[in-house]
């Protein structure tokens, strides 16, 4: 026995893609796409934010007004290409934005784009709150989701995926039916909880996600967007392997702060147009719609 035992991950067990039941995803697809619109509002002069450039002292002026620019321009931007393209959205939002800028809240309302619960702001990480200020945090998104949109929000991505030892079972407890935390597989997984309820992960990405991409390993645009045809390329061809095919689930997380800048538009246009151009292998869809068709075929669990 090692002197130094692993802890292990309770939530779920190891299992191997390779050795599953075999599914397909509705209109007999084997590959089901969708984006991750991750629009986000921040706290001016404090808390925390991503940086185009090297953090001043608050107020720091710079990297406050470039993530806004997402929400005075970005978003309509990306909101235009999407509707243009006839694509769906994850809209992922910090519920601080039905007070900051309701006309965007509105405005993905009307284009039918899912609600996925994202916390209150991301300037504040979930797991730095107590349990009980989390719990009242999470139901109160919730709340306002409902209100706002008419229905209670599915899914939910924890501000800068935070979590604490209890953000699954809060969740659950709630009546969330899976969460974006987690990237370690490419198709759902069934977490366990306190819950009696049924609880998904859905895939969502860290490395086909502008943030980490763009920002933090500075890449180019042109080479995000060349990322995402490659991703789709191979995964097409896992999932409709003549010989072991693999139903799958290919995510694309964006920000309107990043894609929404013109000179980088213009490749996600490209990258987009690119999946369109395969539309009959794939299921253009939300998390939400997926966590719904697994939960279907695989009643008794992953």
């Amino acid at each position: 026995m090692s002197a130094y035992p692993i802890r292990p991950n309770e939530r779920f067990a190891y299992d191997s893609i390779h050795t599953r039941a075999d599914f397909v995803w509705p209109q007999s697809k084997r590959l089901a796409v969708y984006l991750g619109f991750n629009i986000e509002h921040f706290s001016f002069g404090d808390g925390l934010g991503a940086c185009l450039g090297p953090v001043s002292p608050q107020p720091d002026v710079l990297n406050y007004m470039w993530r806004e620019y997402g929400n005075r321009v970005g978003v309509w931007r990306c909101m235009d290409l999407f509707d243009e393209l006839q694509l769906p959205t994850g809209a992922i939002v910090n519920t601080s934005l039905y007070e900051h800028c309701p006309e965007v809240m509105r405005a993905l309302q009307s284009r039918g784009d899912e609600m996925i619960g994202h916390g209150y702001t991301n300037a504040q990480r979930q797991s730095d709150l107590t349990v009980e200020a989390e719990a009242a945090m999470i139901q109160t998104c919730q709340e306002v989701i409902r209100r706002e949109s008419g229905h209670a929000p599915k899914g939910w991505l924890s501000p800068w995926l935070s979590e604490s030892v209890s953000t699954p079972d809060l969740l659950a407890q709630l009546g969330f039916e899976y969460t974006l935390n987690y990237c370690h597989d490419d198709q759902p997984t069934r977490i366990q909880t306190q819950s009696e309820a049924a609880f998904w992960s859905i895939p969502y990405p860290q490395e086909l996600n502008d943030i980490p991409m763009v920002i933090h390993r500075q890449l180019d645009m042109k080479d995000f967007a060349l990322m995402i045809q490659d991703q789709l390329d191979v995964m097409l061809s896992q999932a409709y392997h003549p010989s072991r095919p693999q139903s799958l689930v290919m995510g694309i997380a964006l920000h309107p702060y990043i894609v929404g800048q013109p000179y980088r538009l213009k490749y996600l246009r490209q990258a987009l147009e690119y999946l369109l151009r395969f539309g009959s292998q794939i299921w253009f869809t939300t998390p939400g719609a997926i966590a719904e068709s697994y939960a279907q075929s695989h009643p008794n669990g992953a």
